[in-house]
């Protein structure tokens, strides 16, 4: 846990959310600000900055990042329309908090050119 991280104070249950989902790997609750009529991240509990931080070691977390994904698509009924999975990865990609986390968007087309 980093002191100063809101996802780890989140994941910590430090600061009140409501979580769409939580196991003893992830947290995920919906961004307060969507870019989508769903969008949800997806938050690993262990701090690190992005996924360039991890190693061949994490293939099970990082799998278990993206079957949650599925899971949580499923159950908001996202699932025949489709969706769309994002990391980013340092500023230069749009990363603002610097935690690994993944972005659930749904609900809507989503064009390439911004999500």
């Amino acid at each position: 846990m980093s002191d100063n991280c809101i996802f780890c104070k989140i994941a910590n249950k430090e600061i009140p959310s409501k979580f769409v989902y939580e196991d003893e790997q992830v947290v995920a609750f919906n961004d307060l600000n969507p870019v989508a009529p769903t969008h949800v991240l997806i938050v690993p509990k262990e701090h690190r900055l992005n996924l360039s931080q991890y190693e061949e070691k994490d293939e099970q977390l990082l799998g278990h990042v993206l079957t949650v994904a599925a899971h949580i698509a499923r159950e908001l009924g996202l699932e025949e329309s489709g969706y769309r999975v994002i990391t980013n990865a340092g500023p230069d990609a749009g990363q603002s908090v610097m935690h690994t986390h993944f972005h659930l968007l749904g609900g809507r087309k989503l064009n390439f050119d911004k999500q």
